[in-house]
């Protein structure tokens, strides 16, 4: 017998016969665990089938088994069932038609193990291939559900984006995972059955490795429901498309903003942000008895706004916010009450101690009691008030989970509180959220505050507030408050755009900070996709920090693809950008850190080919570097951040910089498209109202342009830059699409 080093074995839908089968080598049907595995060897066809029924998950493809002999040469072997006793492998026979080898399989439950083994006296090298297309839920994306050990990168995607760094596959309409598990893992979106959501997992195993030497398909049943969030549902997409955008007065007002400062406010965000899309615009302490803190003493539940702030009513309000163009939201507390006279006339609805005192927390001097169901039919009916009657349509409702027990949710669990309700209910609070629900309607748009996915007011919100406060009572953000909306975007991000968006306060990039410190808080809400509210003076923001607020506008859809909680302050966000003219990462590089540091990440980190040379655009200091392979370094500010757009060189013009989003090319780019046989690069952008676009093309070596031009009523302007690259700035005069050609 030839002596056989490594081995090649091939099993594809679509191949060509090395090998004649004999009347023995007939198609399988097992079972393990909860996978139904085939196989099928044809004259034309060697196809494996792996089949979850439970989830209607099906992997298929080619196993393929790569060696050398003793020449160095590579061999293929076939795969045919086992000829003995042992219906349950398959056997790897070579080129002389004997077997050399064994694919075994294994079921436990929802995990299917496909391992490659020697047969006795054996000892070659090699790695089983399995290359296989895969067919999941409609909803379904890459991602990864095992975290990195010291993992130093968190991953986004905006797009049918993919990672190398990706193992799995969720379906979120059916809270499904599937994980893939060997020595190789890389999971594909397929382009040509992406309506299908098909996807392809190239998946590896090396025979001489034990820890490496098998391929491992796992179902993971409810997913979020059984790990993280009981209360699980998909986002609801068509009440909020995206993350909600928009002002609240809160955190540079605090008490003191009326109905002037709203509307003053309103004015300057209708001319400068919601033409870029800005949305809602919220008001905030607008109760009775609201001139100041705390809260506990604001009427919250009778409905009467404080007359010296809002002379003019609730409802003209939402009127006039709506002519200048937003929709209008309002924030309540309907859990309890500073109003006395409330109070008295309707005792028999609050929580009270043992002798008879109001129990009282944040929310209020007097506290409902949320077991009766005439108190939770008063949230709903008071909220349906302001939404049908006043005409509300963002409600954030505030004193739900938060920390401890100054929050309802917290506050409910206590032993003697649940001792003074006067009806037995094991969850009231989850009641409470289903009636305010109801009282707001299923078109309004919710932010819980503060929401926590645990509990159950991400079952029926929209958006849940993820932290602190960005600020302290009058008081500017600090370092640590900036630090803070970070940490808990990290910590909170793998539910953000899958069970609801999550809130990190306003994005404040006023004078009280350094650019650099807004620059990176602008990098942290722009880039993971989560709700974005401004809540500075708008008047007084000088054009470059209003110029950072509309570069956040809107929200780009992007959701997470570490689908776990991170607890480190990770110093690497790497947003992978998927779009009909090409792919790209937009990378900001966080320095955590006062001084100012060289700050650096691999390629691979990023899940990327090292060996592929990259464009690296500088998008804060208007530089680009070429040729960058391997690793990716940046000098980076104290406090601050670089944020770098990340492309494969082409080796022909093409667009790398947009100061039209944070986010690059992902919003306000809508085409793009290089015509070899031309030599023109053409593509259309979004302008917004009278503000110019600028976009950067980087030029190979000896490539010059001839010509730019755009269509009628724009102005399009080209300006020499350094290392090669030109600067396109178009200018038109009203908001609309506008197609543009570069000659060179």
């Amino acid at each position: 017998m030839k002596r056989v080093g490594y081995f090649f074995v091939s099993l594809c839908l679509c191949m060509t016969v090395m090998h004649r089968y004999t009347a023995g080598d007939t198609s399988t049907d097992w079972t393990f665990g909860a996978w139904r595995v085939s196989f099928e060897p044809s004259s034309d066809s060697f196809s494996l089938t792996c089949r979850h029924p439970d989830s209607g998950t099906t992997v298929s493809g080619p196993l393929t088994f790569l060696a050398e002999n003793a020449s160095g040469a590579q061999e293929s072997f076939t795969v045919v069932p086992a000829r003995d006793s042992i219906a349950s492998r398959l056997a790897l026979r070579d080129p002389n038609r004997d077997f050399q080898g064994y694919i075994t399989f294994a079921g436990n439950g929802d995990s299917l193990e496909i391992r490659v083994i020697h047969r006795t006296a054996q000892n070659f090298a090699g790695t089983l291939h399995f290359d296989a297309d895969v067919h999941m839920g409609g909803a379904a994306f890459t991602c990864r559900t095992t975290p990195a050990p010291k993992g130093r990168v968190v991953q986004m995607a905006a797009g049918p984006a993919d990672s190398r760094l990706n193992d799995s596959l969720f379906d979120m309409s059916s809270d499904t995972g599937l994980r893939f598990q060997g020595g190789q893992v890389v999971i594909t979106t397929n382009p040509e059955f992406e309506t299908e959501k098909a996807f392809r997992a190239n998946l590896s195993a090396a025979i001489t490795d034990p820890a490496c030497a098998a391929i491992r398909l796992e179902i993971l049943r409810d997913y979020y429901r059984s790990r993280y969030v009981p209360y699980y549902h998909p986002i609801n997409k068509m009440r909020c498309p995206l993350a909600p955008t928009g002002w609240m007065s809160w955190n540079v007002y605090f008490d003191t903003a009326g109905e002037k400062e709203n509307l003053d406010e309103a004015r300057v965000a209708a001319r400068y942000l919601k033409p870029y899309g800005m949305e809602f615009f919220s008001i905030e302490s607008w109760q009775d008895n609201s001139p100041e803190l705390p809260v506990s003493k604001f009427h919250n539940l009778t409905l009467r706004p404080d007359p010296n702030k809002f002379p003019g009513g609730m409802k003209q309000l939402a009127d006039e916010i709506r002519k200048l163009g937003f929709r209008p939201g309002i924030w309540t507390v309907p859990f309890g009450t500073g109003d006395a006279a409330f109070y008295e006339s309707h005792k028999d609805w609050f929580l009270h101690q043992p002798d008879g005192t109001p129990m009282r927390n944040w929310c209020g001097l007097y506290l409902l009691d949320p077991s009766q169901e005439a108190v939770r039919r008063h949230m709903e009916e008071t909220h349906r008030t302001m939404s049908r009657d006043w005409g509300y349509e963002y409600f954030k409702i505030d004193g739900m989970s938060g920390r401890n027990a100054g929050y309802s949710a917290h506050f409910y669990e206590r032993d003697e509180v649940r001792a003074a309700f006067k009806e037995v209910l094991d969850d009231p609070f989850k009641q409470c959220t289903e009636a305010l629900r109801r009282g707001i309607g299923e078109d309004r748009v919710w932010l819980a505050c503060q929401g926590h996915y645990t509990g159950p007011d991400c079952a029926v919100a929209d958006a849940g507030r993820i932290g602190a406060d960005i600020v302290g009572h009058r008081r500017p953000p600090d370092w640590n408050n900036y630090l803070n909306q970070a940490r808990t975007t990290l910590n909170q991000l793998f539910v953000n755009n899958i069970v609801w968006y999550g809130d990190p306060d306003t994005l404040l990039v006023g004078a009280a900070n350094p650019l650099e410190t807004v620059r990176l808080a602008a990098a942290v809400v722009a880039l993971s996709g989560q709700a974005m509210f401004a809540g500075d003076k708008l008047a007084e923001l000088p054009p470059e920090r209003m110029r950072l607020l509309q570069q956040c506008l809107p929200v780009c859809d992007i959701r997470p693809l570490d689908l776990f909680p991170i607890y480190e302050m990770l110093p690497v966000w790497d947003v992978k950008v998927r779009r009909p003219f090409g792919d790209w990462d937009v990378v900001s590089l966080f320095n955590w850190d006062a001084e100012a540091a060289e700050i650096g990440v691999d390629l691979a980190e990023l899940g990327l080919d090292p060996a592929q040379p990259r464009l690296v655009y500088d998008c804060w200091n208007r530089t680009l570097t070429r040729d960058v392979r391997d690793r990716i370094t940046a000098a980076v500010p104290g406090h601050g951040n670089a944020l770098l757009a990340v492309y494969p060189d082409t080796g022909r013009p093409q667009l790398v910089y947009s100061d039209r989003h944070l986010a690059q090319q992902a919003l306000g780019v809508e085409d793009l498209h290089w015509s070899e046989e031309t030599k023109a690069l053409s593509g259309a952008v979004h302008l917004v109202g009278t503000d110019p676009t600028e976009l950067v093309i980087a030029l190979p070596e000896e490539t010059a342009l001839v010509s730019a031009t755009a269509e009628e009523g724009v102005t399009l302007t080209t300006l020499p830059g350094e290392n090669n690259c030109v600067t396109l700035k178009l200018h038109g005069t009203e908001t609309r699409r506008v197609a543009w050609t570069v000659q060179f």
